[in-house]
């Protein structure tokens, strides 16, 4: 194989992982998570740079400085590198990766002239009831993952460019026709699906990812938040949120349960959610974007799959 490789590569985690298989390449690591908060198409514009650091700096108390040392300074190397024969991303299956992912080949397509691009993507092993991340993966399950990468095509990435293009406007409708688009990214249409159930319910004002954690409580004796904690990030689907992402998710979600007797419950509200008999929309309702749009300017309806603009 030729040295001559870059690898951009979805967090440290993952990057110290594929470090110990020895591959040679320039490594790029991809730290950002523009699953959240307000994006710009044009990634690495000023514009860009500064919705980001100040999404960051109030949601998660990132400073200027940190965001430039982590994440601009990789756009930058990026931008460095001239001699190279090909290009691999390493990107889990989930949400939080996906949307990183089509928008570190928008950056690229957008700064470089294409060359063959791979993807190396956590699938289900054999004898695995569900997906286990890159970052679990032994050195030698990995590298298996490396070897049998998968080669995109140039509608591949068209696809990828115009589903950023799409996830930066203020019009999700247009995405939920992209999920039967067919390409080699195999979650794509997972993770498109995940994204517009995170508009809140018709019904009862809360998102699937915020449903699901008040579904978690009611099924499970569960005796500490720590614990809940541990719950909602193991059973999460297609989102692959971290840990500051979803305390700050529960934390929006505090008044819909309660600890008692050292067990948390579902509080009034929460059992309201579930019995679908009240809609807490205006009391939920803020300014929280996902990429172009507001989360609260539309309404995921359940039961026809549809977005519904306000």
């Amino acid at each position: 194989m030729s040295s001559k490789t870059i690898h951009i590569i979805n967090g440290d985690g993952l990057a110290a992982k594929m470090m110990e298989l020895d591959i040679p390449g320039e490594v790029i690591v991809w730290r950002e998570l523009l699953c959240e908060g307000p994006t710009v198409q044009d990634v690495g514009s000023n514009e860009f740079i500064e919705v980001r650091k100040k999404f960051v700096r109030d949601t998660y108390d990132i400073s200027p400085e940190d965001y430039e040392e982590k994440f601009i300074s990789q756009l930058e190397k990026l931008l460095e590198l001239e001699e190279y024969e090909e290009v691999i991303l390493w990107f889990e299956f989930d949400l939080f990766c996906h949307i990183n992912m089509i928008a570190a080949i928008s950056f690229f397509l957008n700064q470089k002239e294409e060359v063959p691009m791979y993807l190396v993507c956590s699938k289900k092993l054999n004898g695995e009831k569900g997906h286990k991340p890159l970052t679990q993966l032994n050195a030698k399950q990995l590298y298996n993952h490396y070897q049998n990468k998968i080669p995109l095509t140039s509608d591949d990435l068209q696809t990828a460019v115009y589903i950023w293009e799409l996830y930066c406007s203020n019009n999700p409708l247009q995405l939920k026709a992209q999920i039967k688009k067919h390409s080699n990214f195999e979650y794509l249409s997972s993770c498109i699906r995940a994204h517009i159930e995170r508009f809140p319910n018709s019904k009862t004002g809360i998102n699937s990812l915020e449903r699901n954690i008040l579904t978690i409580i009611q099924r499970n004796v569960i005796s500490s938040e720590n614990q809940l904690l541990g719950y909602a990030l193991e059973y999460q689907g297609y989102y692959g949120y971290s840990d500051d992402q979803m305390q700050r998710l529960l934390k929006k979600l505090q008044d819909f349960y309660v600890v008692e007797d050292e067990r948390v419950i579902l509080s009034k509200k929460g059992e309201a959610v579930m019995e679908g008999n009240k809609n807490f929309y205006r009391e939920l309702n803020n300014n929280e974007y996902f990429g172009g749009a507001k989360m609260y300017d539309f309404l995921y309806e359940s039961e026809s799959h549809r977005l519904l603009k306000l």
